[in-house]
């Protein structure tokens, strides 16, 4: 079996975070699947990191159509399944509409299994411009009434990225935010963005207090295995109903894309 894994970060950019986060996803995999790692094209970022990108509503969305190409070569290369590893799930209504293997979100799956653990789900995440985001989210996903406090850490993305060498901070941050979003009502925690993820993850916290913190990552790429299972054996893929469900002709999505310039740009 053979997973994309998609970042909305430029990967070699990050090495630290890139090795763990592989690392991560081998030890979270069944025998036999293969899980590749894909970030964005250097150069997509050329001032300050995604954080920045993404409190833009217009450079959010432009940079969908990263996504896209990404989910498009996945399929086209007998991939089983495409895993979008970021929290505000970039492209998932479009990229859904347009391949038939499975798409797992971190957003919408990590929110879907902390309410099996817990029934108010806390994020506790490293840059609050996604928060506008993750609420229009959940709303669409009719998830909003199980997600209570949205908090931050005190850290700033390459704080989270330099943590991998010199941990101490960044652990005790978490800790102080994670607590406030639980005196909020919280009794399990998604950790959000991915580099804060797996860095806990690697650190071993999967708990705080008596409260659960879920592995997103690692809970999203099983999910994958499975429905790239339920792919293969029933051929089960999404509804094609509506707006938010049709898919267009392979041929249309083609040249739509080529008018645009998005191919030979993306190449």
């Amino acid at each position: 079996m053979r997973i994309w894994h998609q970042s909305f970060t430029v990967l070699d950019h990050v090495p630290h975070y890139r090795d763990a986060l592989a690392r991560h996803l081998q030890a979270q995999t069944q025998p036999g699947t293969e899980v590749d790692l894909h970030g964005m094209k250097p150069g997509t970022y050329p001032s300050d990191y995604p954080g920045t990108h993404i409190g833009y509503a217009y450079l959010a969305g432009l940079h969908r159509e990263q996504f896209v190409h990404a989910a498009l070569r996945a399929q086209d290369e007998g991939y089983d399944a495409f895993f979008i590893a970021t929290i505000p799930d970039t492209a998932y209504e479009e990229v859904r509409t347009l391949v038939d293997i499975p798409v797992v979100t971190f957003g919408q799956t990590s929110v879907l299994a902390a309410a099996q653990l817990g029934d108010r789900v806390g994020i506790v995440n490293f840059i609050a411009a996604l928060e506008p985001q993750l609420r229009r989210n959940l709303r669409n996903y009719r998830l909003d009434a199980l997600v209570g406090p949205i908090l931050q850490v005190e850290a700033a993305f390459h704080d989270v990225m330099a943590a991998y060498a010199a941990p101490e901070g960044l652990v005790d941050a978490f800790e102080r935010a994670a607590r406030r979003a639980i005196a909020a009502g919280a009794n399990v925690i998604v950790p959000g963005e991915a580099p804060l993820n797996v860095f806990l993850a690697d650190q071993g916290i999967s708990r705080v207090d008596d409260v659960p913190v879920l592995d997103s990552i690692g809970t999203c790429v099983r999910m994958a295995e499975l429905r790239a299972a339920q792919h293969a054996a029933t051929g089960l893929r999404p509804s094609r109903v509506g707006f938010y469900g049709a898919q267009p002709r392979r041929e249309l999505v083609d040249a739509a894309r080529a008018f645009y310039g998005t191919p030979a740009a993306l190449a």
